[in-house]
């Protein structure tokens, strides 16, 4: 099924998309999930594609891609793959239980979890556990002003959903494997699901990335509900190449004295729109979030960010740093909100940028909401070039140029990276991150990930 190209307003042409689709929708989806299609492709409707004229997507244009031709699947189509050859997001050296999932479809998993926990479909866990999919699907998106998480709930048909019961602590981190790969250019929709019961503990990786140098269009949404006194680290490794484009919205609710730590690291991507949105919503909760992005030739990295603290005596902390490189753009938006009886917020933010050239181009939008008044919040954004002090030093001492800046840039980025509190997997993603300043990882990119990359 593939879009028409007459119409050139690319939200009625989305709608008319769901329209030819919309009987196979609603007959092979789960009640649960259908019951709120209605609503969002109404909401999708009013707000449509944000344009530039959108102040939340001043600084990232995605109507042009919503313009292309692409096709859509709205059935499980499961392409082969061998994942040691193809998958190069993997951390070999850590022990993990895997949730693989192809074109926005649940695939499969790998290793086990303790009892009562559930790693699956979105689709298995609508029928199968319909109270607890009752009481938490769409609670979080639903205060979402954001179109295209209105667009992913009318056309989401599967995802994962990982349910950790109360006090189960999940040793292993669970590693979530995103694949894309089709014989055409397609749209995918993924709708992801996290509930974490009070006193719980998980460590999440997720991994994005593509296996062929076809266009991927992706809009997925992810809701994660923190339990009293859990905690959830949520790392996001984003390695996509230079034609596709992906929005990825993420939802966390925290209550009392729960703690959530996350991590989004962007290797490669196209275009690459993150939407963060975190509820302090319980006394003494903590949100600690990190980002590190590299760009190069024409690539487009935005993370836009949104803390609201609801509840008194919670804090707050981001740090997000972008190396861009050619003519390469980048956009950092971060809000903290606190609201009138969150009296003792800690809020901070920061937002530092690295430019290693004279045509790439970042823009940097730190804001404060304060309706409180016993309060300590504060933000602050720098954009900037390579220290030519710090470079003189070290060519003074025979390093060369080339390898300067290289050791210069690394240990930028290494601020966030820094923060990976596993040891093993800081170290993996560390190498990760050398191979992107080196353009390995490119150069795997264009070679269409032949094994030997």
């Amino acid at each position: 099924m593939s879009v028409q190209t007459e119409n050139s307003d690319p939200s009625i042409r989305l709608v008319g998309y769901f329209r030819e689709a919309e009987s196979y929708l609603y007959g092979n989806s789960p009640e649960l999930i259908n019951q709120h299609r209605k609503k969002a492709l109404q909401d999708f409707l009013i707000r449509g594609i944000p344009s530039r004229k959108n102040e939340n997507y001043k600084y990232t244009n995605l109507q042009p891609s919503f313009l292309q031709d692409f096709n859509w699947l709205p059935h499980r189509e499961i392409t082969g793959y061998e994942l040691p050859d193809l998958f190069k997001c993997h951390v070999p050296r850590l022990d993990v239980f895997q949730i693989i999932l192809m074109n926005g479809w649940f695939h499969s998993t790998n290793g086990f979890l303790p009892e009562g926990v559930f790693a699956g479909s979105l689709e298995r866990f609508a029928v199968e556990n319909r109270k607890f999919f009752r009481e938490y699907y769409t609670k979080i998106t639903d205060g979402y002003e954001d179109p295209l998480v209105s667009l992913n709930t009318a056309f989401a048909r599967d995802g994962y959903v990982l349910y950790v019961p109360a006090n189960v602590k999940i040793e292993k981190p669970v590693q979530v494997i995103n694949l894309l790969k089709a014989q055409g250019d397609i749209f995918v929709t993924q709708r992801n699901l996290v509930i974490v019961e009070p006193g719980a503990e998980v460590k999440l990786i997720i991994c994005d990335h593509t296996l062929n140098l076809n266009q991927y269009l992706s809009n997925s949404a992810t809701e994660v509900f923190i339990g009293g006194n859990a905690s959830v680290e949520f790392l996001t490794l984003q390695n996509h190449h230079n034609q596709s484009v992906m929005v990825n919205s993420s939802g966390f609710h925290l209550e009392r004295d729960s703690r959530l730590t996350t991590q989004t690291i962007t290797l490669h991507g196209g275009l690459v729109r993150n939407n963060v949105e975190v509820i302090l919503d319980g006394t003494n909760s903590e949100a600690n979030l990190y980002g590190v992005s590299f760009t190069d030739r024409k690539q487009h990295v935005d993370n836009f960010i949104r803390v609201l603290h609801e509840k008194p005596e919670c804090r707050s902390n981001q740090l997000y740093r972008n190396v861009l490189d050619n003519e390469s753009s980048g956009a950092f938006s971060g809000r903290i909100h606190v609201k009138r009886d969150a009296q003792k917020t800690n809020a901070y933010q920061k937002n530092n940028n690295l430019l290693l050239t004279d045509k790439a181009q970042m823009q940097t939008k730190p804001q404060l909401i304060i309706e409180a008044d016993d309060v300590k919040c504060s933000h602050g954004a720098t954009v900037g070039q390579i220290d030519e002090e710090a470079l003189f030093y070290l060519r003074a001492r025979g390093i060369g140029e080339n390898q300067a800046r290289l050791m210069l840039t690394n240990a930028f980025s290494y601020e966030v990276v820094r923060q990976i509190d596993d040891v093993t997997l800081r170290d993996q993603i560390s190498e990760l991150v050398g191979k992107r300043l080196t353009g390995e990882i490119g150069r795997c990119h264009e070679s269409a990930y032949r094994a030997n990359c």
